[in-house]
């Protein structure tokens, strides 16, 4: 058994992916990359052989028929043999020092008295052209090299959550708690750091710049005109956290908080991208999907749309529309995204 599997989705990634694989392989023996290559047409499918070949006690390559991001990562899950699981997309990479820290420290946490579900780590917006990179950390929120549970988990400010770039699952738990991707799906990986949060008990801070999220294609998902294009996905992926919210019994209050606040900045990114594409079938949809939350409970409802970001997403009339543009530029700057 592998301490850690890796899962790498690839769909013609020919241009980027080995620089992803290669800050990969410094894991060794311990390391179990298994790269998905969801129905590429490009010279994704020859390069991820290639790596097998060189390195078959390391590399597992998946061929399978095009089902999108999630699909790629049930696929990786279905079939890690790794203690632990973590996802790193195709265009980005990881930094080598804070990698081998990382598999020291799990090393030791699997040896330990206590289960650890989840390890989280900082992680690097790698923005093309930017001269300053932002940093995600969790120092002064989150307990730095130690065991803790939810209850000891501090603030978390409004630029600072925990997305899936951070987090190391028990790979057993994500089995456990029955996690399924929708496939053909953008921004799947919201609910893959978003369902597991309740079986969650232990987990583990390790302050480390480990992952580098690369951002700077014009074709990337997260770019806001192609955000703009396919707003009916970040929709779909809003609901089905707003689904998961009000049917899953969660049973500590600083899990529940926390969900609260992650759905709060998903349900806020989709009401702007519903504003910036400026058409009234978009704000028709936004005006919708606020009412299927209040539909779905209505306490949650009042809690987000009387909150900061609930307030400035719904100002009124074209003037409350450029005010809200406005501070989501202002929020663009600072926190370096899309």
């Amino acid at each position: 058994m592998k301490l850690l599997t890796v899962t790498v989705p690839c769909y013609n990634s020919e241009r980027y992916m080995e620089k992803c694989i290669e800050s990969l392989l410094p894991g060794g023996e311990d390391v179990e990359i298994i790269i998905v290559d969801d129905g590429s047409t490009d010279r994704t499918a020859e390069i991820a052989d290639r790596y097998a070949e060189e390195y078959p006690s390391m590399v597992r390559v998946i061929h399978k028929e095009n089902g999108g991001h999630g699909s790629a990562v049930n696929a990786g899950i279905e079939n890690a043999t790794g203690i632990y699981f973590k996802v790193v997309d195709s265009d980005d990479w990881v930094n080598k020092d804070s990698y081998l820290r990382i598999l020291v420290a799990l090393r030791c946490l699997v040896g330990g008295q206590q289960v650890i579900d989840m390890v989280i780590s900082n992680f690097v917006y790698e923005k093309e052209g930017a001269e300053r990179k932002r940093v995600v950390a969790f120092r002064h929120t989150l307990p730095d090299g130690e065991v803790f549970t939810w209850d000891e988990v501090g603030h978390f400010n409004v630029a600072q959550y925990i997305l899936m770039h951070s987090v190391i699952y028990r790979t057993r738990l994500l089995l456990d708690c029955g996690l399924k991707l929708p496939e053909h799906t953008f921004y799947v990986d919201n609910l893959f750091v978003f369902e597991p949060l309740p079986y969650v008990k232990n987990m583990y801070y390790i302050d480390t710049n480990f992952y580098r999220y690369y951002i700077g294609r014009a074709d990337q998902s997260v770019h806001e005109s192609v955000m703009i294009e396919r707003v009916d996905q970040q929709i779909k992926v809003n609901k089905l956290m707003i689904d998961y919210l009000t049917s899953t019994r969660i049973a500590n209050k600083k899990t529940y908080k926390y969900m609260v606040k992650y759905l709060d900045i998903i349900t806020t990114v989709s009401s702007i991208m519903l504003i910036r594409a400026k058409t009234d079938e978009a704000l028709e949809k936004k005006k919708e999907l606020w009412a299927y939350l209040k539909k779905k409970d209505i306490k949650l409802y009042h809690r987000l749309r009387h909150g900061f970001m609930g307030i400035t997403m719904n100002l009124p009339g074209k003037p409350g529309r450029k005010t809200s543009t406005g501070l989501y530029k202002i929020a663009q700057k600072f926190v370096q995204f899309n």
